[in-house]
């Protein structure tokens, strides 16, 4: 249903490289000529003017909606001039989540989500209050599928009492790969749930430690042993975790979104993928 690679639209605008709307269009086009047909939002991106600058550029495009999936998320309560907010903070009340969801549908000028996310779990969550939203914005059509952002398994349990959750997006990398080892990971396998992970590459391109260094020294000769640059050996050694993640890339560089793609073509041999884990981690593992 969603693409193996999923473009992240984090830094598309106001974030990141305030791309105009020509140029947005340009890009839509481009990921879908690559084979990316995933777009990944969430209503504060850009604080809350992501979805709408996106929405404009997406009806110019003439792309047709079933050819797209969208997602986004809701829940943050960001301290931007755009809302009046005195604290960041959570809000997952049933009103707000449906209104969320309706302005989110009006900013991207489409009918439905294929998938919605809350976007970081809340002490204050009921997981009742969620199912009453949740079943009101599926039997509207307004959301196909429903799923959840950074949780941990016992969090999703305990909105799991209430609802099914179909989603967990979270950060996992050669350098973040926590989630292998507490539960998160075997519990989309387990429970069949679609896992995909929000800054794939980690910090391979934004340090400069030992451990970067470690995984640089032992990344090179990869690089002419699988014809392949760094960027596409970090994504296809979390690919190849048997949860089928599916990276959400926050590059806008037409040249990185197409090595993306190519990267799911890689087969890290067992050896080599652990030899990554390995240098990441600074020891052999147990």
């Amino acid at each position: 249903m969603y693409s193996k690679i999923i473009a992240g639209t984090m830094t598309w605008g106001s974030w990141g490289k305030q791309l105009s709307k020509i140029e947005m269009v340009k890009l839509m086009n481009h990921c879908l000529e690559a084979g990316i047909s995933t777009f990944d939002h969430a209503d504060i991106y850009g604080g809350y003017t992501n979805e709408a600058d996106f929405g404009m550029a997406y009806m110019d495009s003439q792309i047709p909606r079933e050819k797209i999936q969208l997602i986004s998320k809701c829940g943050i309560q960001y301290v931007c001039e755009a809302r009046d907010n005195k604290v960041k903070h959570y809000n997952y009340s049933k009103d707000y989540i449906i209104w969320s969801v309706e302005n989110s549908l009006r900013n991207l000028q489409t009918e439905y989500l294929d998938l919605f996310l809350l976007h970081r779990p809340s002490p204050l969550m009921q997981a009742e209050e969620v199912a009453v939203a949740i079943a009101h914005l599926k039997s509207s059509g307004k959301i196909k599928e429903f799923g959840v952002s950074n949780f941990t398994p016992s969090q999703i349990a305990m909105i799991e009492k209430a609802l099914p959750v179909e989603a967990n997006q979270v950060e996992f990398s050669l350098t973040a790969e926590g989630v292998m080892y507490d539960g998160t990971l075997d519990d989309t396998i387990a429970k069949g749930r679609t896992a995909m992970a929000w800054s794939p590459l980690g910090a391979y391109f934004r340090e400069d430690n030992e451990r970067i260094k470690r995984i640089r020294e032992q990344i090179k000769p990869f690089e002419q042993k699988y014809n392949a640059d760094a960027s596409q050996l970090l994504l296809a050694w979390i690919m190849h975790h048997p949860s089928k993640i599916h990276p959400v890339v926050g590059t806008t560089d037409p040249g990185r979104l197409k090595k993306a793609m190519e990267a799911v073509e890689i087969q890290l041999e067992l050896e080599d993928w652990f030899a990554l884990l390995t240098a990441s981690q600074g020891h052999k593992v147990p």
